[in-house]
C-alpha cells in the first residue's frame, strides 16, 4: 500500500443498513463464487482470478471497478470471509476512492445471520 491508509471495516449488520441507505455492495470475489449467490444488487468485479497456477490478483482490478463506481461512491466491498475484499478495498483507498468500507467476515458472515441474498 503506497499510502498506507487502513480500510475501515464494518459488520455484516452495519452493511446491510449502509446497502440499504443506498451505498453500493462490490462483490470482489470470483465469478464462480457469485454466481452461487451474493447479497442483493451486488456487482461483481473479481480480486483474484483463477488460473493454471491457481489464484492471483485480477491485473484489470482498479480499471474495471472504476468503470461501475465513482472515486466519491459510497461502496461497501465484499468477498467470501474477509481477506480479499480488505485487501481491495486497501487498494481502492490507495487509488483515490474515498468512500470504500470493508464489510467484516464476508458473505458467509451475511448469509450465516440471514440478510437477503440473490441467485
Amino acid at each position: 500500500m503506497a499510502e498506507g491508509r487502513v480500510p475501515s471495516s464494518v459488520s455484516v449488520r452495519v452493511a446491510h443498513e449502509l446497502l440499504v441507505a443506498g451505498h453500493r455492495y462490490l462483490d470482489v470475489r470470483t465469478p464462480e463464487e457469485f454466481s452461487q449467490g451474493h447479497a442483493c444488487g451486488a456487482i461483481n468485479v473479481p480480486y483474484m482470478k483463477r488460473g493454471d497456477s491457481g489464484m492471483s490478483k485480477n491485473p484489470s482490478f482498479l480499471e474495471q471497478v472504476s468503470s461501475h463506481f465513482g472515486h466519491s461512491d459510497q461502496i461497501i466491498v465484499g468477498c467470501q470471509s474477509g481477506g480479499r475484499s480488505f485487501q481491495a478495498t486497501a487498494e481502492l483507498l490507495d487509488a483515490g476512492f474515498t468512500g470504500v468500507a470493508d464489510i467484516a467476515g464476508g458473505y458467509s458472515a451475511w448469509t450465516q445471520i440471514g440478510l437477503p441474498t440473490q441467485d
